[in-house]
């Protein structure tokens, strides 16, 4: 009994210890922690303003971008050397929104051949050529997709007087096709599965594929529909060919970038939802001063009147008032390169506004 009261005052004092140890451990693994969450937001802050690839193009005052080089609509260069087409559009988007120069841009003509590997070089900066985003591009070849800017299907062309209504009517029938490419693999899995024969005739370039279905060495010529509409127009007599209806694969076509450097991919997917959101918000290259009046808050964020929503990609807070100031709205680039307003005529499709049944969605800029 003696013993007790002087064991308590102990096992106290000792309690009291530990509970004390207890909280400043607490209090210090509090500190930590802040400390810890403050050094990360401005490690995210310091990463998100800085860009390799941005730093290496703004040193250059160029942008270096991948194009394709012979597709009417995409990216084709006229005699004196003038790029013109829908991916020229983008890539004249991204030096707008860098430099406030559409200008600013060298082209390099790319095969399907060689495109992967001129990106990963560093021998241009952005891969914006009709190239399909695929999981095995996405995880093998070091590169990263942005933003879906095209949703196409494979689709076929033949001569009206081979009088073919369908691809189903082509069993046993010489087909050419461009080699090393989704099509090829789509076009050998549309025949297996339709129980069709197929006589593949391969070529290591499109061009080379195009001339010879011309000169007739072929039935078919295949490859994503929106390409066969320009292929088209190099023929010696465009009207004698048909694109038959059957859209027979997925062919979600997004430009490309390095992996490593996220702010850089993050410019290259915000120049696409800036363009898609400003044909949303009704902002187009012929309203777009009278825009900056707007008291809509999507409208003043998009435009850089309120909020510094440029700082975090390196740029400045007007960069999407630079983009459609010199190309326009996603609309506007897309009519006139391959819509209505084209030699190609392509309906939108898959690609209106998702308000108006299509898949193009802008994300919010907030």
């Amino acid at each position: 009994m003696g013993d007790k009261p002087s064991a308590r005052l102990i096992v106290g004092a000792s309690g009291a210890r530990l509970l004390l140890k207890g909280l400043v451990m607490k209090r210090f693994a509090r500190a930590l922690g802040f400390a810890m969450g403050l050094a990360i937001l401005l490690g995210f802050g310091t990463q998100a303003a800085s860009s390799q690839t941005l730093k290496a193009v703004q040193d250059r005052g160029q942008l270096i971008c991948g194009a394709n080089g012979t597709l009417a609509g995409f990216g084709l260069p006229d005699p004196q050397g003038n790029w013109t087409g829908f991916d020229v559009d983008f890539c004249r988007a991204i030096a707008a929104a860098i430099f406030n120069d559409p200008t600013k841009v060298k082209f390099v003509p790319l095969t399907a051949a060689n495109r992967f590997t001129a990106l990963q070089s560093g021998e241009v900066d952005v891969l914006a050529r009709n190239t399909t985003w695929t999981m095995s591009r996405d995880t093998s070849l070091g590169i990263d997709f942005a933003a879906v800017n095209y949703y196409d299907g494979q689709g076929f062309m033949v001569r009206k007087s081979l009088k073919v209504n369908s691809a189903l009517e082509l069993n046993d029938a010489a087909v050419c096709v461009q080699q090393g490419t989704t099509t090829e693999l789509n076009l050998a899995d549309y025949f297996r599965s339709n129980n069709m024969s197929l006589k593949t005739v391969t070529f290591a370039t499109a061009d080379e594929a195009v001339k010879a279905y011309d000169s007739s060495r072929c039935d078919s010529y295949t490859t994503d529909s929106s390409a066969l509409y320009g292929e088209r127009l190099r023929l010696a007599d465009p009207g004698a060919h048909i694109v038959l209806p059957e859209i027979i694969s997925k062919e979600p076509l997004s430009p490309a970038v390095r992996q490593g450097d996220d702010t850089w991919e993050d410019i290259v997917r915000w120049v696409h939802h800036a363009m898609i959101n400003a044909e949303e918000l009704g902002v187009n290259q012929k309203n777009v001063d009278d825009m900056l009046k707007s008291s809509a808050p999507d409208i003043r964020r998009l435009l850089g009147v309120e909020g510094q929503f440029g700082e975090p990609l390196g740029l400045s807070n007007d960069w999407a008032y630079r983009i459609i100031k010199a190309v326009g709205n996603y609309g506007e680039s897309f009519e006139r390169n391959v819509g209505q307003g084209s030699p190609l005529k392509i309906a939108r499709g898959l690609n209106a506004l998702w308000t108006k049944g299509g898949l193009q969605y802008g994300l919010p800029v907030r």
